[in-house]
């Protein structure tokens, strides 16, 4: 990706916030990453920020359960170390995470999973603390009622397109996607943004003008 190794760029990534990320985003002319606002995680302390591992599927009540599953298992044993598994369901009527899906991930060293879709086991999921972020809840399993077509694909998910190696990074506001070809630069700008807003920030605590401390930083 570039010339931070993958983890350092993870950790660092999972420092920041989305918000600071969505604005040099922003400044960077890339103004539509940000996951549809329905996507959000299962309590709101949990975050995740990773490398995306999309997969793509769709509804199918006429599936062939065996091979559906042998798919599912491949693509959870497939999901890398700093992966963010990251779902385009197409459907909302099964929930394609649960708890076994997540020992999988949690094995594997993955940081979360974020679903265009439905969760269930939530009371295991909560009790690991594992980050997933997702649309909906619900007790219906995705295998006979949602096939897995592809998975470290191209996606789209939540109105954003995902790329395999894009960066994931998601907390209480939301899920904000970027493009791997930027994320050294985008971290690097990112990092640099939230040390200057803390100095606003503590500006303002000490009784500078929000507008005096704006024209000093050039930062609100």
């Amino acid at each position: 990706m570039g010339d931070i190794p993958t983890t350092d760029l993870c950790d660092r990534y999972a420092s920041l916030y989305p918000g600071a990320i969505t604005d040099v985003l922003d400044d960077l002319g890339y103004e539509d990453q940000t996951l549809d606002p329905g996507i959000g995680p299962l309590k709101d302390h949990m975050t995740t920020a990773g490398i995306a591992y999309p997969c793509v599927g769709r509804p199918n009540r006429s599936v062939d359960n065996e091979k559906n599953v042998r798919n599912i298992l491949q693509m959870l044993g497939d999901a890398p170390e700093d992966a963010v598994v990251i779902y385009e369901t197409n459907a909302m009527d099964s929930a394609q995470i649960g708890e076994l899906s997540v020992e999988c991930l949690m094995v594997n060293g993955c940081r979360g999973a974020v679903l265009d879709g439905g969760a269930r086991d939530l009371d295991y999921i909560l009790q690991n603390d594992f980050p997933v972020f997702s649309r909906f809840r619900t007790p219906a399993d995705a295998v006979p009622r949602w096939e897995l077509l592809e998975w470290d694909t191209e996606a789209v998910v939540g109105g954003i397109e995902v790329s395999p190696g894009d960066v994931v990074v998601g907390d209480v506001d939301g899920v904000v996607v970027v493009p791997g070809e930027i994320a050294e630069e985008v971290l690097l700008e990112a990092e640099e943004l939230a040390e200057t807003e803390d100095e606003v920030r503590d500006a303002v605590r000490d009784g500078v003008h929000p507008v005096n401390a704006y024209e000093e930083f050039e930062v609100f």
